[in-house]
């Protein structure tokens, strides 16, 4: 049988940096993003007995190594809860460039989870997808549900508590925008999962970090609720730079941002100044996201490639991720 799916990326603004067990995808702290509208993983899955091994092609290229490795552990969590052992033919494609830095692997698991589930014959309803998503990349759990989503750390040491959770849906809050700043295409030399995992052994920040998360989540969950912009972007920024913090002070030392990505976080901060309201959050990478109200997204935009060698993608909350009936092969 084969299906295919579509999954949306999404943009933490309490960010999930760092796992209590990495092999479950356990994070030590919860987060909460928004699923983003256009940035989106297309993914078809078939299985077969006929095939020798995994195949799995990524934007027109083979998958292979540890890459390879790592799909091939995760749909094996699939065939188990299928009591199948055929192996799997995958061809995903991303409308955004994947690993640099604009959660490409949220989406892409979340979508194979999706169609792999649906290849190999289950019925998974969205909390056991993302359930599922979370055991291929941590941030994939939230691009099951669209609109404003929690990921909900847990404390059982199987993983069955930590998982997503919509706060509220797209139509909620639809003039919020988020602008991702791509200032290289680029794959980023450090992979999130090992920066996490040096950030955890090594940063003397991240017990501060792990400290003061709860709050951040506390008061997250009541700027999405009353919808107040301003107390959203003032955490986010403040929670992105607590991150980061964390990143810099690691041995060695891990620098995601270009000297463009700190020139926007300085432009945007400077334009806030003059009555332009925008705030700024990054994922491990060098892409700066703006967020903005539908009201200052030509403003905001505008100023953006004012300055130059970057490009822009402009989201709104988007929904779920769905199957699709168009195949990849």
């Amino acid at each position: 049988m084969k299906a295919s799916a579509s999954a949306n990326s999404n943009i933490a603004l309490v960010k999930y940096w760092g796992k209590r067990d990495a092999k479950l995808f356990l994070p030590h702290n919860g987060s909460i993003s928004i699923t983003l509208d256009g940035l989106n993983t297309h993914t078809t899955c078939a299985f077969s007995d006929k095939l020798a091994g995994d195949k799995v092609d990524i934007d027109g290229k083979a998958v292979q190594g540890a890459e390879l490795k790592q799909a091939s552990a995760f749909l094996d969590i699939i065939r188990g809860m299928a009591k199948t052992k055929a192996r799997a033919r995958v061809v995903s494609k991303n409308n955004f460039p994947a690993a640099a830095g604009l959660a490409s692997s949220a989406s892409g698991f979340a979508a194979l989870a999706l169609a792999a589930g649906k290849a190999a014959g289950l019925n998974l309803d969205q909390k056991q997808l993302s359930l599922l998503a979370r055991r291929g990349s941590g941030s994939a759990c939230r691009s099951i549900y669209g609109g404003f989503v929690e990921w909900q750390k847990g404390s059982k040491s199987d993983g069955s508590d930590s998982h997503a959770i919509q706060l509220a849906k797209p139509t909620h809050w639809p003039e919020i925008r988020v602008i991702a700043a791509i200032t290289s295409r680029q794959a980023k030399k450090i992979k999130s999962r090992a920066g996490m995992a040096q950030t955890v052994s090594t940063s003397p920040f991240y017990p501060a970090w792990k400290a003061t998360v709860e709050q951040d989540l506390d008061g997250m969950r009541q700027a999405v609720m009353a919808k107040n912009f301003r107390m959203l972007g003032q955490i986010a920024e403040h929670n992105c730079l607590k991150m980061f913090g964390t990143m810099i002070t690691t041995k060695p030392a891990i620098l995601y941002w270009s000297p463009k990505s700190v020139e926007i976080l300085h432009a945007v901060m400077g334009w806030r100044e003059e009555g332009l309201e925008c705030y700024f959050t990054c994922d491990a990478g060098p892409q700066v996201k703006v967020l903005c109200l539908a009201r200052d997204e030509k403003e905001t935009s505008q100023r953006l490639l004012a300055l130059q060698d970057i490009e822009i993608i402009v989201s709104r909350p988007g929904g779920d991720a769905h199957t699709v009936s168009r195949h990849l092969f």
